[in-house]
């Protein structure tokens, strides 16, 4: 494992003074008295809890950079010379028409009704984030017409602003909600939806029955956790006035707001902001039913669920309870992911790494399925951000695993896209970009398929963060293809674990996936004629 320096990092900028650490520590090695910093302790010394998370909060994202022994690195794609699986029934496979354009690459998801996408990815809860507020129109509008599902996360009616409750403090009015749901399915082109996330404040508040009754959403996902913290969600409020709102409608909020000690620190400038955190689920099985059934009563047509990076026993209960339960899709996220908001230590020391609990999930849904249970549609995420990890992740947990989510990497293709907006206005556009042209016509290598997907008038209306992620989309799809074609398997729903090898035995031993030498080692000896 590479040298990682727990007392140092750019996600928490700070840095160590020596180039000789403590390696568990993280501290340097020679500690001197007068020191002007800046590792993580020096700047926890007055900044104190701040530290814990990556900054600046809510401008950036961060994902966990610890090495961990093996990773989906550590298993390469088997190419083939013959054969091709997968291709439209009466077409023959040959070199004229197995050519990697014609892959296709589409998914679906669902127990009975399903959703399908033009590439088998998705976006990961984007919720009550500062992120994903201020860049919703460029996450939406981009997913929509890229023909993939978005998932708005929890949260987002707890924090709105301009939120109505009822006497019973349920939602009658949500505009962030609204806005957020409206502008997907104004570009919606049949392909992917978008389902709202729901955590226990969301329940207690009534999103599903607000959502279902204003919206008409067919699917709701219910969330036991994610991969990059074991806690709730949490954002950073800057405002006292708004911090004790989001109090009073049920929020944890640290330091207390009405506490007199933190309302002082906050008048004197040292206290700068406060943490809103959503409360830990706690799950049993028979109030799992109750609640899907509860879901399903107020008309939702697809219930999903999102895991997190816990142990077996957790990975068991939900792989099981789901099927009993005829859950839609289970996504099942690793550690080693992350979007920037969680505590950074967490993010970087907890839970099972995404290709350890991958392969468990594998072996429990193989179980299930031996048994002659059905298993719901399986999503994997966790650190994916390119076509190489998507055809492995597939590949992995065949022929349960439909489709990969992304959390950073389908953001950053929206921020830049925004930003380079934002660069052209300003007259400011740098070097990288500006090698490509002077206008989103230049810029672009996608900005024409866009245009007639939604119309030369609609164009003009497109954000360049949704031309930015379209882009992104395309190329994960194409290169998918070309993967797959090297592997001759034309469709998604050939792909099998034989089309993967392990670079060690180690990973041999976790992912049951074999060793490259003993890979298609028999078939090779019986060409051979030999043992």
């Amino acid at each position: 494992m590479n040298l990682q320096r727990p007392n140092s990092d750019d996600a928490t900028r700070t840095v160590n003074r020596s180039r000789s650490i403590a390696p568990f520590s993280g501290l340097c090695s020679r500690c001197i008295d007068g020191c002007t910093g800046n590792c993580e302790v020096f700047k926890a010394t007055f900044r104190s809890r701040e530290l814990i998370y990556p900054g600046p909060f809510g401008e950036i994202t961060a994902g966990g950079d610890k090495d961990y022994p093996i990773d989906y690195s550590h298993l390469n794609i088997q190419g083939y010379a013959l054969g091709a699986n997968g291709l439209p029934q009466g077409v023959k496979g040959d070199s004229d028409s197995a050519t990697f354009p014609s892959v296709n690459t589409e998914t679906s998801y669902g127990w009975d009704i399903k959703v399908k996408m033009k590439a088998p990815i998705f976006t990961g809860a984007l919720g009550s984030t500062e992120i994903a507020r201020k860049n919703w129109e460029h996450f939406a509008v981009g997913a929509a017409i890229s023909g993939v599902t978005l998932v708005c996360g929890e949260n987002v009616c707890g924090i709105d602003p301009k939120l109505e409750l009822d006497k019973n403090k349920k939602i009658t009015l949500s505009p962030d909600m609204d806005r957020r749901i409206e502008i997907y399915k104004r570009y919606h082109q049949g392909y992917g939806e978008l389902l709202v996330q729901m955590n226990v404040e969301d329940t207690r508040l009534g999103v599903a029955e607000y959502v279902s009754k204003k919206h008409g959403l067919n699917t709701i996902e219910l969330k036991w956790g994610q991969g990059a913290k074991c806690i709730g969600g949490e954002i950073k409020v800057n405002s006292l006035e708004r911090a004790i709102e989001l109090q009073k409608r049920g929020y944890i909020v640290t330091p207390d707001p009405s506490d007199p000690i933190s309302q002082a620190a906050f008048k004197d400038g040292s206290l700068k902001e406060f943490e809103r955190h959503s409360r830990l689920g706690f799950i049993d099985e028979e109030g799992f039913y109750a609640e899907v059934k509860r879901l399903r009563d107020l008309g939702f047509k697809r219930i999903t669920l999102k895991t997190g990076s816990y142990g077996l026993r957790e990975l068991a209960m939900a792989i099981k309870w789901s099927s009993k339960a005829k859950i839609d899709l289970l996504t099942i996220d690793g550690s080693g992911g992350g979007t920037g908001m969680s505590p950074w230590r967490m993010m970087e020391e907890w839970g099972m790494p995404s290709l350890y609990l991958h392969s468990a999930a594998y072996e429990f849904c193989k179980i299930l399925s031996d048994k002659g249970e059905r298993v719901p549609d399986i999503a994997f995420a966790g650190g994916f951000s390119s076509e190489d990890g998507v055809f492995k992740a597939l590949a992995l947990g065949a022929p349960f695993t439909k489709a990969v989510c992304m959390g950073r990497a389908l953001m950053i293709p929206g921020m830049v896209g925004k930003n380079i907006a934002i660069w052209l206005k300003e007259g400011k556009l740098p070097q990288t970009v500006g090698q490509f042209g002077s206008t989103p016509e230049e810029i672009f290598v996608c900005y024409e398929e866009v245009k007639n997907l939604v119309g030369a008038k609609e164009i003009n209306n497109i954000p360049l963060g949704a031309i930015g992620i379209y882009s992104y989309a395309e190329k994960i799809r194409v290169g998918l293809q070309q993967i797959m074609a090297g592997s001759r398997c034309f469709s998604l729903p050939v792909i099998t674990r034989k089309e993967l090898m392990s670079l060690t035995e180690e990973c041999a031993k976790v992912t049951g996936i074999p060793y490259l030498m003993n890979a298609y080692r028999e078939e090779a000896m019986k060409i051979l004629g030999g043992r």
